[in-house]
């Protein structure tokens, strides 16, 4: 990662978003991988650009790739089956987009960024938690260089939508000290048990609950427990809620800005959420490992409780909201500044798109069309923060209904 360290930096002496110019007459083409929630979202706004020529949606199944096209009714989306286990048929529809835009599972993340760069095709992808995905997407640069394409991998929320941001944040800044993430997705009207609604697997919250945080500490990295750190935080118009720490959501901020004196992620939960599911944890009943004899059979502990609490935190046609702060400090013209974006976004009532899925689908959405159109020309693998333009993004979000309010704060002196 070291390149890509040397690369940010450069980003900050030149200025994250210069001026470039947008080749608004070209006609673009994308394919999206997947065809689930987040694929077909950022499939609909692709279409909202008028500068795309074709969307190419795929997946293993396609009635409901169809049912959505059907109801779009726009000759521009094409339908297309595609089994990503399979690398010619990835191939295929790869090689007909300009950028491919990749919402499937995130074991599929390095092949189809091997595809895309043997393709010469720009690609970007909602990261991966497990496994080192991201890493070996990252390690796939100088290929990536020499093909003359762009891979962009996390562009989902966290990490997404933060690193931009973070990165955005530390662009402005002549020293960086302090980083302060604080994101979650949250049901509008929580109930009980837990107050929760899983708008993504709640599998992979259980890895984020019980796998190890990152943080920078005295300028060290070091790993906390998740669902620790419990603090208060407050939203306006939102009830009590806390904050806490958890793995995952960082990604490559923890080495992109490793030489930082302090640097912390925490979800958002309503308030009490972290000790009832830490008890879960500590009783074993989230591990993978743990198998208990229940009527003459093996059975895992994490299967159970998943069977308990999908249907009880299934949001299904509720309201959720996404809240997001970012805090980066430090020194600008040789004083202590704090530059703050602050986001709220609710479930679109009028589309029925959740805010997680308004959130995530346009990030990767918007990066994509700024591939595309030029706004990003750099060449090689690049993690969000370092090449993202940051007030572009901010602004093209915002054209979409999503708003991230920024705050600049400064050290007052008395004399």
């Amino acid at each position: 990662m070291e390149k890509h360290l040397c690369r940010f930096q450069r980003k900050i002496a030149t200025g994250t978003d210069r001026q470039r110019s947008i080749k608004g007459a070209a006609e673009m083409k994308f394919a999206v991988l997947g065809a689930g929630l987040m694929g077909k979202q950022a499939a609909r706004d692709l279409l909202g650009n008028k500068h795309v020529e074709k969307v190419i949606l795929a997946d293993r199944t396609t009635e409901k790739a169809e049912a959505f096209r059907q109801q779009l009714n726009d000759p521009r989306l094409e339908i297309a089956q595609m089994d990503a286990s399979h690398d010619e048929q990835l191939k295929q529809v790869i090689s007909q987009a300009d950028v491919v835009i990749n919402a499937l599972f995130y074991t599929f993340n390095e092949k189809v960024a091997e595809i895309a760069i043997e393709c010469g095709v720009h690609s970007v992808d909602l990261g991966g938690h497990i496994g080192g995905a991201t890493d070996k997407v990252l390690a796939m640069n100088d290929q990536a260089e020499t093909q003359g394409v762009t891979i962009i991998p996390d562009l989902g929320v966290a990490p997404g939508m933060i690193n931009i941001l973070t990165g955005y944040g530390a662009s402005q800044l002549d020293e960086v000290k302090s980083i302060r993430i604080y994101v979650g997705g949250i049901p509008l009207h929580p109930e009980p048990p837990i107050e929760y609604k899983h708008v993504f697997s709640l599998e992979g919250v259980f890895d984020h609950y019980t796998d190890p945080s990152h943080v920078i500490r005295s300028g060290e990295l070091k790993q906390v427990s998740s669902l620790s750190g419990i603090e208060p935080i407050a939203f306006e118009g939102f009830g009590e809620l806390e904050a806490f720490h958890t793995s995952g959501g960082t990604s490559t901020l923890t080495e992109t800005f490793r030489n930082v004196d302090s640097l912390e992620y925490k979800t958002i939960r309503y308030s009490g959420h972290a000790d009832k599911f830490r008890l879960l944890v500590e009783l074993g009943l989230t591990s993978r490992e743990g198998k208990v004899v229940a009527g003459g059979h093996e059975v895992s502990l994490r299967e159970v409780l998943l069977k308990v609490l999908e249907p009880i935190t299934e949001l299904g046609d509720e309201k959720d909201a996404v809240l997001l702060r970012v805090r980066v400090s430090g020194l600008k013209q040789q004083e202590e500044c704090t530059y703050q974006y602050e986001m709220v976004t609710i479930r679109d009532e009028s589309t029925g798109v959740t805010a997680m899925a308004q959130a995530t689908a346009y990030s990767i959405s918007v990066v994509a069309q700024m591939i595309a159109d030029g706004r990003i020309d750099n060449r090689g693998v690049y993690p969000p923060e370092q090449v993202v333009p940051g007030a572009e993004y901010i602004a093209e979000m915002k054209r979409r209904g999503v708003t991230i309010e920024e705050a600049v704060q400064r050290a007052t002196h008395q004399n």
